[in-house]
């Protein structure tokens, strides 16, 4: 049976269904209003001169609308973020390594059909997944979140997520990013990086560090002025003869060059308070056995730390700097500390560059904890590839 010429006209203008909300949006030409949905359940769920094929086609548009806004893995993805959490678009761009007005734009997408809600805070806007009321509604969104757990990026999105929320937990850290961000950019006498490294090297106390892939040893040089030990680990050896013939030139007696590689250091197992990977892991070819045996050589209660790229597209690193990995995102650092046994990791973006292509600095570390024997055996068989079982 045809619907009523009026009636098929006001559908294809005007009829649409607010899903979850309970709202029936009516045909606005007919001088009709919204109504709730008691009201329509006491009319019988129909305007008058309205068929009730016509309500059924309400709904199905509002149900063919969600499964189109979920049809999308970059929207499924951002549902299942704000589903767990009420998150920024700021927050949404660390988590996922999207661009603010594709986020926003999807977000847009999202509030369209009533999946996701945004709260204005100040100059920020916070979205969150909106509870649905309606039964299918509600099973569709579920079903879907299952499915959101089997995207490539479901991984990295729900470490990101955590470092994210513990960022906001540790409001000092918070605090120290921003003074962080804003120091140098104001002149004051005085004030300047250069002083302030010179300052907190003379309060480090008398540590033994590893710097693996030291590279010349500048990072180690310094380090050597104050601490108790520094043993520089590079593979080149025009490396290690250069910077052992600066130390002896410094009269730096407690900074030894070896030759070794980062992802095997000649190191003795505990034997060091401070791991250093400073733009060097990058250049490994299996990033998560260097932290292992950075783990190996440490003291429980030793710290490692890892200065290096944050994940970019700059394909010429390769053949300029000779670099294996074009950076790391954050979610893989956090997880191959993690694997490695490292705890209170924390990883966070630290610098970016003015000039393209904008290379990003993240820094990462985490804690070596005191493990049982039976853990120190396993790290250490996972360290060494497990020789014995080849």
């Amino acid at each position: 049976m045809k619907a009523p010429g009026s009636v098929n006209r006001h559908l294809q203008v005007a009829w649409h269904l607010i899903p979850g909300s309970g709202y029936v949006c009516r045909p606005i030409s007919s001088g009709l209003r919204l109504r709730t949905g008691s009201e329509v359940l006491a009319t019988k769920g129909r305007e008058p001169g309205v068929e009730p094929w016509a309500e059924r086609r309400v709904c199905m548009r509002g149900t063919l609308q969600i499964l189109k806004a979920l049809a999308d893995p970059t929207r499924l993805r951002l549902l299942s973020l704000v589903h767990r959490e009420e998150l920024s678009v700021q927050e949404l761009q660390e988590i996922t390594r999207l661009g603010q007005s594709r986020i926003s734009t999807h977000l847009g997408q999202l509030s369209a059909v009533n999946l996701v809600r945004a709260r204005r805070e100040g100059r920020r806007s916070f979205y969150r997944a909106v509870p649905q009321t309606d039964a299918e509604t509600a099973t569709l969104i579920k079903s879907a979140l299952t499915g959101a757990e089997e995207l490539p990026q479901a991984g990295d999105d729900r470490v990101n997520l955590e470092r994210i929320l513990q960022r906001r937990r540790d409001q000092a850290q918070t605090s120290f990013h921003h003074v962080a961000g804003r120091f140098g950019r104001v002149y004051g006498p005085g004030r300047s990086w250069q002083a302030l490294g010179q300052f907190l090297l003379r309060i480090v106390p008398p540590l033994v560090v590893a710097d693996l892939g030291s590279g010349e040893g500048l990072i180690s040089e310094l380090l050597a002025r104050r601490c108790r030990k520094v043993i520089a680990v590079d593979n080149s050896r025009r490396m290690v003869a250069y910077g052992q013939a600066r130390a002896r030139r410094m009269g730096l007696k407690n900074l030894e060059f070896r030759l070794g590689d980062l992802q095997d250091p000649p190191l003795a197992e505990a034997s060091v308070d401070v791991v250093l990977l400073s733009q060097a892991l990058h250049h490994a070819e299996d990033p998560p056995r260097a932290l292992l045996n950075g783990w190996r050589i440490l003291k429980p209660g030793g710290q490692l730390w890892i200065l290096d790229l944050l994940a970019h597209g700059f394909e010429p690193a390769r053949e300029l700097y000779g670099d294996r990995w074009l950076g790391f995102t954050e979610g893989q650092l956090q997880r191959w500390l993690e694997e490695a046994g490292f705890q209170q990791v924390e990883v966070s973006v630290v610098a970016r560059e003015e000039v393209p292509p904008h290379f990003q600095t993240v820094l990462a570390g985490g804690v070596k904890p005191g493990p049982s024997r039976s853990r120190q055996r396993s790290i250490r068989r996972r360290a060494i590839g497990d020789d014995m079982n080849a």
